[in-house]
C-alpha cells in the first residue's frame, strides 16, 4: 500500500471529542471543503485517517494515460512556478466561437 501519511507534522484540532448517538464526529468547517470526499483508513491501534480526494472528469482522464502529454504539462507547470512563463497576450482572435 502507498504511504498515506505524507507529512508527520500533525496539528491537534480538538480534544476529547465524542461521537454523537449515530456515531458521527463533526469536523470543523475550516477542515472540510464543500463537496469534499475522503478515503478513510484506520490502523491496529485505532487511529483514523481521513485522506481528501478529488475526482477527475472523464473528459480529462486521457491526460493521465498519455505519458508524453502529462510530462509536457508537468514541465509547463514547473516553468510557470519558477517564473519562466512568458505573457503572450490574448488569443481570442484565434477562436472559432462567435462569442
Amino acid at each position: 500500500m502507498v504511504a498515506i501519511i505524507r507529512d508527520v507534522d500533525l496539528t491537534r484540532i480538538a480534544g476529547n471529542v465524542k461521537p454523537d448517538s449515530k456515531k458521527r464526529i463533526v469536523l470543523p468547517s475550516a477542515l472540510v471543503q464543500e463537496g469534499g470526499i475522503y478515503h478513510i483508513y484506520h490502523n491496529s491501534v485505532g487511529q483514523i485517517i481521513l485522506d481528501p480526494q478529488v475526482t477527475t472528469p472523464a473528459s480529462e482522464l486521457w491526460l493521465y494515460g498519455n505519458k508524453e502529454a502529462l510530462a509536457s504539462v508537468d514541465k509547463g507547470m514547473l516553468e510557470s512556478q519558477s517564473g519562466k512563463a512568458i505573457k503572450c497576450g490574448s488569443f481570442a482572435e484565434y477562436t472559432k466561437d462567435a462569442a
